[in-house]
């Protein structure tokens, strides 16, 4: 029998997705299954995007320009203005979602061999896009003790090497919910320009941000035009993770021309998703004030409930909609898995993503999960019921300091 590439043996499988056989079990043994191990949310897409959408009336379904629509390439150019971002259509070159810009980053500014340092726990993803790209991720662990803030700057020099091409961020991350402030971005600005690095900067969450809290871009901080890459998507912003549509922001012009070149190997973005996304640059901001509100509860609802619970910590997300609770487990895999095959409460349960796949270092996380806050606040309060109750009898409890 021929072999699969070694490529594809070391490809990560994901682990928001890896247990979902067991999620489709307990569903067909008839327990009600609470999903907190993805981030789809339930927020309604805002309306003007569907609209869009049901009021198309074009004859042929055409490609697209490779880069993206000037027309859509132009409205995004008007959202990011507003942010500050100072850019022109011709900076932006639209993806089929996130996933694409990551990827096509990752090919463009790294050869094969080459580092990127990332922050862990980081979205499980990134391995996975560095693995397609034969790139090498070298991760810098931060901590649930302070909130998993930006590991100090000398110990991401302890890590640069000639091979060391790039560092990845994300803020408000994915999947920690930390929100990096200015002074930790200004730090690493000051090492990207002393060894001339790339900053890619995941801006999924950007809309996400509470408690007064304001977001900070690697693309608000002058001297970085060279530097920097912003990899962003419709996803989260608009609740509309099904459009498959993202964008790469870089005023780096040899960059931007080289992924151009990715792009056009993969032919074009859709063109009914880029018409959805240039209507929903006018979204009202009532509506992300009322989304704003929502996850602002939910977040409180979540951390208050595991940070009552007996031998769990949890600490307070500034922004995203996800939490990483540690809890008084022997392995996390062990318990999302025993979560959806043993477990029920009232004939219902709990899926959850282990920490464990968020991190590149081995036996880190073995003790945490993350939890998406996508579903409604009554639901997330069974949910936590369920969790307390479980781990109350879970076979592999340990105890920990917190």
């Amino acid at each position: 029998m021929p072999k699969i590439s070694h490529k594809g043996q070391r490809m990560p499988a994901s682990p928001i997705r890896k247990l979902t056989p067991f999620a489709d079990k307990a569903k067909a043994d008839g327990k009600k299954v609470y999903h907190l191990n993805i981030g789809q949310p339930d927020i309604e897409t805002p309306a003007g995007m569907l609209d869009a959408v049901k009021h198309i009336d074009f004859k042929v379904w055409a490609y697209t320009p490779s880069e993206g629509t000037l027309a859509y390439r132009t409205k995004l150019t008007e959202y990011y203005n507003k942010l500050n971002y100072n850019i022109t259509p011709n900076d932006i070159l639209v993806t089929t979602g996130g996933s694409e810009a990551i990827t096509i980053a990752m090919m463009t500014c790294l050869d094969a061999g080459d580092e990127v340092i990332i922050p862990e726990p980081f979205y499980a993803n990134y391995n996975g896009f560095a693995s397609q790209s034969d790139i090498v991720v070298k991760p810098i662990l931060s901590f649930i003790e302070n909130g998993f803030a930006l590991p100090p700057i000398s110990e991401f020099e302890k890590l640069i090497t000639p091979k060391t091409k790039a560092i990845f961020i994300c803020s408000p991350n994915n999947p920690t919910g930390y929100l990096y402030s200015k002074e930790e971005l200004q730090a690493l600005k000051e090492l990207v320009l002393k060894y001339d690095l790339y900053l890619f900067s995941d801006e999924a969450y950007r809309e996400f941000c509470y408690d007064g809290r304001e977001f900070t871009s690697p693309m608000h901080l002058d001297g970085l035009e060279q530097n920097v890459i912003v990899l962003d998507t419709v996803s989260k912003r608009y609740s509309a993770c099904g459009a498959r549509l993202g964008c790469i922001i870089t005023k780096n012009k040899a960059v931007w021309t080289a992924a151009l070149k990715f792009a056009q190997a993969r032919l074009s973005p859709g063109m009914v998703e880029q018409i959805a996304g240039a209507a929903a640059v006018d979204t009202p901001d009532s509506y992300f004030e009322a989304v704003n509100k929502e996850y602002t509860a939910r977040r409180d609802t979540i951390v208050s409930a595991l940070n009552k619970m007996e031998g769990v910590y949890c600490p307070n997300p500034g922004g995203a909609f996800y939490v990483v609770a540690k809890l008084p487990i022997d392995d996390a895999d062990k318990f999302c898995q025993w979560m959806l095959e043993k477990f029920s409460l009232n004939n219902e349960t709990v899926m959850m993503a282990p920490a464990t796949g968020f991190y590149s270092t081995i036996g880190a996380g073995t003790n945490e999960v993350r939890m998406a806050y996508v579903l409604n606040n009554d639901d997330l309060k069974k949910a936590m019921t369920c969790i307390n109750e479980a781990l109350k009898v879970y076979p592999g409890r340990m105890e920990f300091e917190i």
